[in-house]
């Protein structure tokens, strides 16, 4: 400021005025921005609600990504479990079956060897006496269920063996009566 552009009295003059009017519009209108945003109800809230759905988006991954962790945990464990018991039944059947044969007499076995070879020769002699009597439609039939039959015994050695139990089991009580 130089001396001529104050009067006497100390008063500003008016480019000074307007140049301090203008400062304080700007400051006044910074200041009415900041408060309407303070005021504005609606806005904050819509922040707020984005920072919240980035935190919530936030946790859920990382409880999918701990969820998928513990999954695949779960799964080793049970497979391990699977395979340890697995293990554990072929050994157990495994011994049964040894302790089976050891207990089983010898005069059992070599006539149970006996009776095996005698159905072995039956069974090929009905195969070729059906075999020169059966014409060919109904032998490749027969040849198509034995092949089935071959593929699935263990079911038709079990079926058997109930058929059997039932019909010694049935046997037993109509003597009782």
């Amino acid at each position: 400021m130089n001396d001529e552009s104050q009067n006497k009295m100390g008063t500003p003059t008016p480019e000074e005025l307007r140049e301090q009017v203008e400062r304080t519009r700007d400051e006044l209108g910074q200041t009415v921005e900041a408060l309407a945003a303070k005021a504005d109800i609606k806005a904050q809230a819509k922040e707020k609600t984005a920072a919240v759905k980035e935190q919530a988006a936030e946790k859920a991954a990382v409880a999918r990504e701990q969820a998928a962790e513990k999954t695949a945990v779960a799964r080793e464990q049970a497979a391990e479990k699977a395979a340890a018991a697995s293990g554990q039944i072929r050994e157990k059947t495994e011994q049964a079956a040894q302790l089976v044969k050891d207990r089983t007499p010898d005069a059992v076995l070599e006539k149970t060897a006996q009776a095996a070879a005698q159905v072995r020769e039956s069974a090929a002699q009905a195969k070729r006496y059906a075999a020169e009597k059966t014409p060919d439609p109904l032998l490749e039939k027969a040849d198509r269920a034995a092949t089935a039959a071959r593929a699935n015994r263990t079911p038709l050695i079990a079926g058997g063996a109930l058929l059997v139990a039932y019909l010694l089991i049935r046997r037993s009580r109509g003597r009782n009566r």
